[in-house]
């Protein structure tokens, strides 16, 4: 392209110097030549005037005497009735200018000048002429190559930045080339920079919140298909079998709710449900496991409780924070259920050391973690509990306390006299 736009601008000013430059050596020569022509012919009417008075004052007339009134690069030839022919400098060679005056004694002036003197102006002139044209060309040239740079190396760059995004990195460069067009191309790829980053960041975070999500059920579910394998009892194999079910059911419900979080957190499919349903759930799948370290989980508080939310998710986050205190508590883990005003809570403690003072703020931030652990499973909580239109907060640090809302009645069931801020 750098090319193309150099020879186009060139042969552009090389056309306007040819046409123009034709012309200009034209009328120079021409007005060179009748320059010269004309100076003869003052010279001849000068020269016949002095030899007039000359002759009516009776002075003598010489070579000597007219010698300096002629440039030393002209011929005169003075011709005198009566008298011999004077002639003052050389006569030339070859081509000449010449003019001849006639006085009022009769005598008659020839004026000559060799036409080579016309020919050397004319070609200065036309070095002259050639030299500007010459330097004409060197400036288009380089405005050419600065025009093509300018023209040329924004291309090239929005070249790199499309060549970028389609290699995975989606960084935008905000750059811009004080070019309206490309300016134009150079917003619409760091547009579609900040998308595609946004798709990829959408992507990961799904990624690592499905790992995180479904290793809990998978986890209980391969207990269960271990239980089964190891006994022989039908009955168990039958009660250990519905277990797996039951468990597989929330596995799919974990997938399906990752997804459409992915779509639009703001989707939900809130019911009215039994909390105390989800709540026993959810400790008869982490027995086991507490057993199994010397710990023990349990349940108090208000019973028969009903909330608005989506069973699977309330089940995830609680899941979440069971296995935090799992992971980080200690001692005892009790979930307790109350109401307060409009909504149910559900808090989740236990007897171990807390959240670090540094990290209280930060505790639901992704990658936040007191532990050699993820930091993703109470920032997953947390959204889980919004897009449910419930919310989950600590509570208390020391022992740590975690509480969530939820709300007891759905917004369309609330009379008009009701404060829907009240709602969650």
């Amino acid at each position: 392209m750098r090319r193309r736009l150099i020879n186009s601008t060139l042969a552009v000013v090389l056309v306007v110097i040819a046409v123009f430059g034709v012309s200009l050596v034209i009328v120079e020569t021409r007005t060179i030549t009748s320059s010269a022509q004309e100076r003869v012919h003052s010279e001849a009417d000068r020269l016949v005037a002095i030899v007039d008075s000359r002759l009516m004052g009776s002075d003598r007339i010489t070579a000597g005497v007219l010698r300096d009134q002629v440039g030393t690069e002209r011929y005169a030839l003075i011709e005198i009735p009566g008298r011999s022919p004077i002639e003052i400098g050389s006569k030339p060679d070859g081509d000449v200018i010449a003019a001849t005056a006639v006085g009022e004694q009769g005598e008659t002036v020839t004026v000559q000048e060799p036409r080579s003197r016309v020919t050397g102006e004319v070609g200065r002139t036309l070095l002259m002429i050639g030299t500007v044209a010459l330097l004409a060309v060197v400036a288009a040239v380089l405005l050419a190559v600065r025009q093509a740079n300018r023209l040329a190396s924004p291309l090239t760059d929005l070249a790199e930045t499309a060549e970028r995004l389609g290699s995975g990195d989606p960084r935008p460069r905000h750059k811009r080339y004080a070019v309206p067009e490309l300016d134009r191309v150079a917003d619409v790829l760091d547009s579609s920079a900040e998308r595609i980053a946004r798709m990829l960041t959408a992507e990961r975070r799904l990624a690592a919140d499905a790992s995180h999500q479904l290793r809990t059920p998978l986890t209980a579910l391969s207990m269960r298909l271990e239980e089964i394998t190891l006994t022989d009892d039908p009955d168990t194999v039958k009660e250990e079998a519905t277990i797996a079910l039951a468990q597989v059911e929330r596995l799919t419900d974990v997938v399906e709710r990752l997804l459409t979080n992915s779509r639009d957190p703001r989707t939900g499919s809130a019911v009215t449900f039994d909390l105390d349903e989800v709540v026993m759930q959810q400790i008869a799948e982490w027995r086991p496991a507490y057993r199994g370290v010397g710990r023990a989980i349990v349940c108090s508080g208000k019973r028969h409780l009903r909330a608005v939310g989506t069973p699977g998710a309330v089940a995830q986050v609680l899941a979440a924070l069971i296995e935090n205190s799992l992971m980080h508590g200690g001692g005892t883990v009790a979930l307790r259920t109350r109401v307060t005003g409009n909504q149910v809570v559900i808090e989740v403690t236990d007897e171990g050391p807390g959240v670090p003072a540094e990290l209280g703020s930060r505790i639901f931030e992704r990658t936040i973690s007191g532990r050699n652990s993820t930091g993703i499973g109470l920032a997953v909580a947390r959204d889980l509990a919004e897009a449910d239109g419930g919310r989950l907060e600590m509570l208390q640090q020391q022992p740590p306390v975690f509480g969530l809302f939820l709300s007891r009645t759905r917004l369309k069931d609330v009379p008009a006299e009701a404060d829907p801020k009240t709602i969650r």
